[in-house]
């Protein structure tokens, strides 16, 4: 299989034929899934409409199911490049937050029609298409680390040393949310999922607030560690590896 390269080819850069290639399957396969359904298109009919063979399409994809992993690669490093800019604006936790996830419904818009065409396979916990599984793993940890920024620039929000790496996790896993709400929202231009992401966003910034006091810290990393212990492909994400809970400090 040819290396991963989710982002594309480098800033200024331009694209290998291998890359143009690999992107064209995956914008065929996005095109077909949308008019056809995730289960009626198959790699053979993805493969025909892209103008390859289908070995070559095998070649850059394994399956379907890669397909949407490469969907989902692209979805975040979009996310990444497109929320510089708030980033590098705001530096109020709640503001920061908000801005991310409204960014975030922008790049995904234009994949909403599709987007409720593979969710039934996606909500399967045992599916590759979960955002949980650990063919996600590239994605979500790209995910997490938006969230990871959010936190480190927001200059006037203390956040205790020992929950720096469990609130982005937490943070993502609201995100989660939004995406679930986002996927049924029928309200023109999705008004409803951008009212949730900045009333969410202020929930969350005092929920980070109130870490700061020591007696609530043993709660989040509680609810953190029920996520962990009962979500597939959490523990990827943590710095103490699958099955290993981050080392903090003690209360005492």
């Amino acid at each position: 299989m040819p290396p991963k390269n989710p982002a594309g080819p480098a800033e200024g850069a331009a694209p290998s034929k291998s890359e143009q290639t690999r992107a064209l399957i995956l914008e065929t396969a996005m095109r077909l899934f949308e008019e056809r359904g995730y289960d009626k298109t198959t790699m053979r009919a993805i493969a025909k409409e892209a103008g390859v063979s289908v070995g070559n399409a095998y070649y850059y994809f394994e399956g379907k199911e890669h397909l949407i992993q490469g969907f989902y690669d692209r979805i975040a490093a979009e996310h990444q490049a497109a929320v510089r800019e708030v980033l590098a604006r705001e530096t109020d936790l709640e503001a920061r937050l908000a801005g991310v996830l409204k960014v975030w419904l922008d790049v995904a818009e234009p994949y909403h029609p599709f987007a409720v065409q593979f969710f039934k396979n996606a909500a399967d916990p045992d599916s590759p298409l979960s955002p949980f599984s650990a063919e996600s793993e590239h994605a979500r940890v790209a995910a997490v680390s938006v969230h990871r920024e959010v936190l480190r620039g927001a200059t006037r929000t203390k956040v205790p040393e020992e929950l720096r790496d469990v609130l982005p996790e937490l943070m993502w896993l609201s995100q989660m949310g939004l995406v679930l709400y986002w996927i049924f929202d029928r309200t023109p231009g999705r008004a409803r999922s951008y009212r949730l992401a900045e009333r969410g966003a202020r929930l969350t910034a005092r929920g980070v607030a109130l870490s700061r006091f020591r007696v609530l810290r043993p709660l989040v990393r509680e609810v953190h560690e029920l996520f962990r212990d009962f979500l597939p492909g959490m523990t990827k994400t943590t710095k103490g590896g699958p099955g290993e809970s981050p080392r903090v400090p003690s209360d005492g």
